[in-house]
């Protein structure tokens, strides 16, 4: 298509829609320079605007926020998926809703990392592969954040224990509120 094509509008069609999140398949999106947004890109400003709100925002705040070229549709359908993953709240008020971050974007990282490996059948495989790939670096940091998460552990259990009077036969529960 040509440049006088172009301004003709014989080009509105196909280029209807990228600044408003249209088009493409797989959870891209399309950027407001026309490149590709990866996966989860959308969501991660979104997220990023409501942390920098003042408070509890409209979906027309965060829209206009972000520059007012997504459409307000996609911004509700951002905001309604990040709701579903437990990553925002949102509020009633009237006829709408006031959203509120509820993570960080290394929660909503940590939420699709979780994702992925819930989808899998063979966990300890994809594990494995995972921390095969680290960085010596990486590893590191991965292996004092499990120190760290093991000794708070310890720590809730003394706890537990201390008040339930460390009596045998009393109720323990493991990590997620199961009874062990």
């Amino acid at each position: 298509m040509t440049d006088q094509d172009q301004d003709q509008g014989l080009g509105r069609d196909r280029d209807r829609g990228r600044d408003e999140g249209g088009g493409g398949s797989g959870g891209a999106e399309w950027g407001a320079r026309g490149r590709r947004r990866g996966q989860g890109e959308l969501e991660a400003q979104v997220l990023s605007a409501l942390r920098a709100a003042p408070g509890p925002e409209t979906a027309a705040w965060v829209r206009a926020y972000l520059g007012g070229t997504l459409a307000y549709t996609t911004v509700m359908t951002i905001l309604t998926r990040l709701h579903a993953k437990r990553v925002v709240t949102r509020e009633r008020v009237g006829r709408s809703f006031l959203w509120t971050a509820a993570a960080d974007e290394a929660g909503l990282a940590a939420h699709r990392m979780r994702r992925v490996l819930d989808g899998e059948t063979d966990r300890e495989a994809v594990l494995m592969s995972f921390v095969s790939g680290l960085s010596a670096r990486d590893e590191e940091l991965l292996r004092a954040l499990l120190n760290e998460a093991r000794e708070s552990d310890a720590h809730e259990s003394d706890a537990h224990d201390d008040a339930h009077g460390g009596e045998p036969g009393g109720r323990d529960e493991d990590r997620d509120g199961r009874e062990n």
